[in-house]
């Protein structure tokens, strides 16, 4: 996260609700100009013991950080401590636990962003195996309890912490014990905006069962195949969800500012510190009657800082987040983008998106939510038969719609391949999670053996 600026210009104070709805405006770019980002984090664990390191032991998470530098990565600080690296391929962080997480460049193509990501694992194992350090691709510790796990020395997630057990019992289960893939991508407009926030919205409990991956708590079954996608359920509802007024007639930029504006504060970051503001209200911080901070405005960096604090399935800031993917193996990474992109970069592709879920009610949105993260590929789909049949459909889509890009590497090869993986459990209707319970004979000690990178 990038320290508040005091230049005026490059960091105004927020007058005009106009600076609230200009963030997400001055994100719509024509078409030539959409690019590809895509995050993804991973479990760190000793591979001696499978012990989560800490940050400040020998070859812990701060030693990883500082191995990364060889690489041209430049240290991020916070309180004295390396927090966070940024470099060519984005940026380098750590989530509470110290799971580690590329946020990759803004790319042209899923080539690309492949390629980006063979060079980040390449390096992480690099570094891993000087230190004794493995790298798992899970949506949940298979294995881990919350107090085996370290804490990262971040600001923002101690007043998370602390907040979390206030608002839902699963809040600190997504901090410390969750890893998820990422899909970022842009808009032309305010109706592209739209359109895809609905569509990508509607199908992101698809996402989520295609992605399914973490069906083990404490080395047992937890009977979900996404415990993660669960977790989100009760971690915060002031935060989380999947925003029923997207669907409304009049959504749009306006809508989505009011939406963030009502989502209870985290935080003030005010001279390389965080101040705690958890639960109190934005709207009082554009009225200066913030109690930590009173008769102080926000700035522009302030509410960019607070879009981060809402967890919807899919969130707005000057682009459009996918966020119902369970963390998974290298192909999963490069799969996630090539499911949107397919779906959302075309427009041949987005409109026969829409037509197949532009029916569905809010109870069909709800249940789908509700019933996935447990059934995964066998949920009923709103428009009838399973997920599964439902998978086929849209991933037909996605495979036009990239046939249609035409982006191509230099051995001539589209973008279509990087949905096999998908379309092999659109196939069987067997995804990640279905596999590990079938291999699972008391122990999960197999997964750091097929899940890790």
């Amino acid at each position: 996260m990038s320290n508040a600026s005091d230049d005026m210009g490059e960091n105004p104070l927020i007058e005009r609700r106009e600076q609230l709805v200009s963030v997400f405006a001055d994100g719509a770019k024509p078409a030539e100009d959409w690019r590809i980002g895509t995050e993804h984090e991973k479990f760190v664990y000793r591979l001696s013991d499978k012990r989560a390191p800490s940050y400040e032991e020998p070859g812990g998470i701060r030693d990883l950080l500082l191995g990364m530098e060889r690489f041209g990565w430049q240290p991020i600080m916070e309180g004295g401590k390396v927090i966070a690296l940024k470099g060519p391929d984005g940026a380098l962080s750590l989530e509470p636990a110290g799971q580690f997480e590329l946020s990759g460049a803004p790319l042209e193509t899923i080539h690309q962003t492949c390629a980006e990501s063979n060079r980040h694992l390449a390096q992480c194992r690099e570094v891993g195996n000087e230190l004794g350090l493995g790298f798992l691709g899970l949506g949940f510790w298979p294995d881990k309890t919350r107090d085996e796990l370290p804490v990262m020395p971040k600001g923002r997630y101690t007043i998370m912490r602390a907040h979390m057990p206030r608002v839902g019992k699963l809040g600190l289960d997504m901090m410390l014990r969750t890893c998820t893939i990422q899909t970022n991508l842009d808009y032309a407009s305010e109706a592209d905006m739209v359109l895809k926030f609905r569509v990508s919205m509607a199908l992101q409990p698809l996402g989520t069962a295609l992605f399914a991956n973490s069906p083990f708590t404490e080395g047992k079954p937890n009977g979900f195949k996404s415990f993660r996608s669960h977790i989100w359920t009760d971690t915060d509802p002031a935060r989380t969800g999947t925003l029923p007024f997207v669907f409304e007639d009049g959504f749009g930029y306006e809508r989505y500012a009011d939406y963030a504006l009502d989502v209870p504060m985290y935080f003030v970051y005010r001279d390389g510190k965080y101040i705690d503001a958890a639960g109190l209200s934005f709207r009082d911080f554009l009225a200066g009657k913030l109690s930590v901070l009173p008769g102080e405005l926000p700035r522009l960096s302030d509410w960019k800082d607070h879009l981060s604090t809402a967890f919807p399935e899919v969130r707005l800031k000057s682009f459009l987040e996918m966020r119902g993917a369970d963390g998974g193996r290298w192909d999963r990474i490069c799969a996630l983008p090539a499911l949107w992109v397919g779906l959302l970069y075309d427009q041949t592709s987005l409109d026969a998106a829409w037509d197949v879920v532009k029916g569905w009610s809010a109870e069909d949105h709800a249940r789908l939510r509700a019933e996935v993260p447990r059934l995964g590929m066998q949920a009923a789909s709103p428009g009838g038969g399973t997920l599964q049949d439902l998978a086929k459909t849209v991933l037909a889509i996605a495979d036009a719609g990239l046939a249609r890009r035409a982006r191509l590497n230099r051995m001539g090869d589209t973008e279509q391949g990087f949905l096999a993986p998908l379309r092999e459990i659109a196939a069987s209707g067997q995804t990640n999670a279905d596999r590990l319970l079938a291999r699972f004979e008391g122990s999960t000690d197999f997964i750091y053996e097929t899940e890790s990178y």
